[in-house]
């Protein structure tokens, strides 16, 4: 007797679905749709309640990184729709009458059990003391940021844009971290995350990137990963590392 194909988490893998061409749409539409129905990870995340299948790439680092731990205080940049504050809220026990969670956004997103939301831009010059505020005067053990900017199909401009959204980013965590504190976000392969590791070395005690099993292999996507965080720049005699997973 054959075992059953399995995906992520054990799962029953269901049967490959194949996506017929309709009218108006692009072969390129085809292929992403027939993806979508096709992954494993948008399958179990439609069955376990999560909102995109971006809640497993948070779930894998944190099992393996430790960074949400119960009571700790996390600020999640660019949430909507909401998969990454739903596991944060999760695993640092964050409830609606005690929240520890506080996603930004200016987009519109649905309410996350446990998790605070501001529709507003992380850019604006008071988006740093209404996220603290949000979490009680507290300054965040974490920072999270699964930002995108929207693709343009070419390599080069997508890329800047997606680092610059990570470099601010980090200019957004050097505010509202307290001493210790952890940073997570996406990158893209292409040369320049190595010049963004240097400069976060400055201020973090190690520094890594990280591919998540549930990151597409085909994918350039990247997570930067800085623990520890020191509450300023670095001094030129403190010991910096960094290493690649």
């Amino acid at each position: 007797m054959t075992d059953k194909p399995t995906g992520p988490g054990g799962a029953p893998r269901a049967l490959k679905v194949k996506v017929k061409t309709a009218h108006r749409r692009t072969q390129s539409s085809n292929r992403w749709l027939q993806r979508q129905l096709n992954d494993p990870y948008v399958v179990r995340a439609k069955r376990e309640g999560y909102r995109s299948r971006a809640a497993y790439k948070l779930i894998e680092i944190d099992d393996k990184h430790h960074l949400l731990a119960p009571g700790r205080r996390v600020v999640d940049l660019g949430c909507a729709p909401g998969g990454w504050c739903q596991v944060a809220a999760d695993r640092v026990r964050s409830t609606d009458e005690a929240p520890r969670v506080v996603g930004i956004d200016y987009l519109d997103m649905d309410a996350v059990p446990g998790a605070v939301f501001l529709k507003k831009d992380f850019l604006d010059a008071d988006a740093p003391d209404a996220l603290v505020a949000a979490l009680g005067g507290e300054k965040a053990d974490v920072v999270l940021s699964d930002m995108a900017a929207p693709a343009t199909g070419h390599k080069k401009t997508d890329h800047l844009k997606i680092m610059h959204l990570c470099e601010v980013a980090i200019e957004f965590a050097r505010q509202v971290l307290k001493p210790g504190g952890h940073f997570l976000a996406k990158v893209l392969r292409g040369g320049t995350e190595n010049q963004l590791l240097a400069d976060l070395k400055r201020d973090f005690a190690t520094v890594s990137h990280i591919k998540p099993p549930a990151s597409r292999a085909d994918s350039a996507e990247l997570y930067v990963l800085a623990k520890g965080f020191r509450g300023g720049p670095a001094q030129p005699d403190e010991e910096q590392s960094s290493s690649s997973l």
